[in-house]
């Protein structure tokens, strides 16, 4: 269903982008207009989706059977991220890795339904990249922190509603009063939400540098929104002990994996970042003439007057030279970049402890004391006297 709506995105800008470049006045920024209209259509489609996907793990989940409660909020959780990631990341994921590389070129362009595949703009997709995830991240943001001030408000009214007061309500017990508010859900959708804003802010950094920044100040906010809505919005909760956040330290392990990876790709494939060194290296260090290189002329006979694009072909359409030899310093850069990080990583690791040492020697002195107690509880009885 995703990949049906991400296709539908993709005709739906090259159908809105086709009458705006044949305006005079919107010809300059119609690709501008059809990729902001787009993400926010997107956006649209991510929100509507994602209660969609949360029923559909539900019901998935519940048809397994699982034995205990354990295993089945485990696998509700995992179902319900990886709809999620679909949903939230499949867009990106396509403007960062796939537009514009199956265009073609002038006398062999792709189409899809008949229309030509859409391409990056001048300054490649990182441009675009940006602003879909500032609409998609911001703009969800902005719909959750919404729902969390009017959803509740609404939900206590409507539940006021159903319930009938004694006649004097200026003596109604306090008990009385906190029942009437909105039952608490858990906290199943502030995993969920800080787990898929994580993944926006490090999977996708390099393209959008400003995401921590906005994170925290969504968190900021989201900190009095949150203490507002379970101390005043929702009945109390009992308190459970927990030995560990569960199987979401799993899925934030697997999304700083996939972000080291990613940014790696988009450093090396998607920013002009390797291009302009390579052609540095090529020409003393000297960035002359960088964008006619850049630019291929049409081959022949292909168009009536001879036209330039971006791409490293020559007259007949054949990649270059050039091209092979970014390719390989582009492969050689992602390999060279990952085992760098992931070397960082598992330093840090070995020399900062999980757990630290001195918390460590109190944990073995309190399973020692519990052995000593069930061995000889007079004994232990004796020595908190003494002490």
């Amino acid at each position: 269903m995703v990949i049906i709506f991400i296709v539908a995105i993709i005709v739906y800008r090259i159908v809105v982008s086709i009458p705006l470049f044949q305006h005079e006045t919107l010809k300059s920024q119609a690709q501008v207009i059809a990729n902001l209209s787009g993400a926010v259509v997107n956006l649209v489609l991510i929100m509507a989706l994602g209660r969609f996907y949360e029923k559909l793990a539900y019901k998935l989940t519940t048809w397994e059977m699982h034995r205990t409660q354990i295993e089945f909020e485990d696998n509700l959780t995992f179902k319900v991220f990886a709809f999620q990631f679909v949903n939230l990341y499949a867009s990106p994921f396509y403007i960062a890795f796939f537009k514009g590389r199956f265009v073609g070129y002038p006398g062999n362009y792709l189409h899809i339904f008949g229309l030509r595949n859409e391409e990056c703009s001048a300054g490649g997709c990182l441009v675009e990249l940006s602003q879909q995830l500032f609409i998609i991240m911001v703009g969800k943001q902005v719909i959750n922190n919404a729902q969390e001030i009017l959803w509740p408000k609404v939900q206590a009214w409507w539940q006021n509603r159903k319930v009938e007061f004694t006649q004097d309500k200026g003596k109604s017990k306090r008990w009385e009063a906190d029942y009437q508010l909105v039952e608490n859900a858990g906290l199943f959708q502030e995993y969920l939400e800080m787990v898929m804003q994580f993944g926006f802010i490090t999977i996708f950094v390099a393209a959008f540098p400003l995401a921590p920044l906005f994170a925290l100040l969504n968190n900021i906010v989201e900190i009095r929104l949150d203490a507002q809505k379970f101390v005043c919005n929702t009945r109390r909760t009992v308190g459970h002990q927990a030995k560990n956040i569960g199987i979401w330290l799993r899925i934030l392990e697997f999304l700083v994996h996939l972000a080291v990876i990613s940014n790696a790709f988009l450093i090396s494939f998607t920013s002009e970042f390797l291009p302009k060194i390579l052609y540095q290296y090529e020409h003393s260090w000297s960035m002359d003439g960088y964008v006619n290189f850049t630019l291929a002329i049409s081959p022949k006979g292909s168009m009536i007057e001879p036209c330039y694009y971006r791409s490293f072909r020559d007259e007949d359409g054949n990649l270059t030279a050039f091209y092979w030899k970014l390719l390989v310093v582009r492969l050689a850069f992602v390999v060279i970049f990952e085992h760098f990080v992931f070397g960082v990583c598992r330093l840090i690791d070995a020399v900062v402890p999980d757990v630290p040492k001195t918390l460590a020697i109190k944990m073995k002195r309190d399973r020692y004391l519990a052995k000593q107690i069930l061995q000889d509880p007079e004994h232990h009885i004796r020595i908190s006297e003494c002490t």
